[in-house]
C-alpha cells in the first residue's frame, strides 16, 4: 500500500480482488432472477457469456410480451383508435346475455357518465319480462361502467337469451 498525505491506499491487487467479487455477487444476483436454462436443465455446461445471451434474449422477449399485452389492454378498454372512435365507443353500451344452468346472467358495458340510467333502464326491461332478479352488481374502472345483473328467468325455450338481447339493445338505444 502506499501512502499519500497520511492516507493509505489499497494496491491493485485489492481492487481488482474487489471487482471481481462484486462482480460476481451482481450476476449471482441476475441469474437468480432468471428462470433456469434450458441448457443447464439438460446437464450441459453453461459459459458466463451463454448465460449473458440468454439474459438478454429474455428480456428481449418480457419487453415484447410486455408490449403485446399493453396493446391488447388498450385494444380491451377501448382507448386505441381515434379520439372521436373513443368517443363513440364509449357512448354506445355493449351487452352480453349469458345462459347459465340456472337463469340468465346480463352484462352491460357502458361510459360512467349515464351508467344509473341505464341500469335503472336494465332492471325496468327485466321487471316486465317477469324475471326475479338475484344479484345486481356494478364497478367503474377507467372511462367504463360494468353492471352484472344474474336473475331467474321464466323458461321459453331455446333462444332465450338472443330474444332477451335484442329487446335490452332496443330499449337501451330507443
Amino acid at each position: 500500500m502506499e501512502t499519500s498525505h497520511g492516507l493509505t491506499r489499497p494496491d491493485r491487487k485489492t481492487i481488482e480482488k474487489n471487482r471481481r467479487i462484486h462482480m460476481k455477487a451482481l450476476y449471482s444476483k441476475l441469474l437468480s432472477l432468471l428462470p433456469t436454462p434450458s441448457s443447464q436443465q439438460e446437464g450441459g455446461a453453461v459459459t458466463l457469456a451463454d448465460r449473458l445471451n440468454e439474459a438478454i434474449n429474455y428480456i428481449k422477449r418480457m419487453q415484447e410480451m410486455l408490449e403485446r399485452m399493453q396493446k391488447r389492454k388498450r385494444q380491451l378498454t377501448g382507448s386505441a383508435g381515434t379520439a372521436s372512435e373513443v368517443a363513440t365507443a364509449s357512448r354506445s353500451p355493449k351487452i352480453d346475455v349469458q345462459d347459465l344452468r340456472s337463469g340468465l346472467r346480463v352484462i352491460v358495458v357502458i361510459s360512467p357518465c349515464d351508467h344509473h340510467l341505464i341500469f335503472c333502464e336494465v332492471v325496468r326491461v327485466l321487471g316486465a319480462e317477469g324475471v326475479d332478479i338475484i344479484t345486481a352488481s356494478y364497478a367503474v374502472v377507467g372511462d367504463r361502467a360494468f353492471h352484472t345483473i344474474q336473475f331467474l328467468a321464466p323458461k321459453n325455450g331455446t333462444g332465450e337469451a338472443d330474444q332477451l338481447m335484442g329487446r335490452l339493445k332496443k330499449a337501451i338505444h330507443a
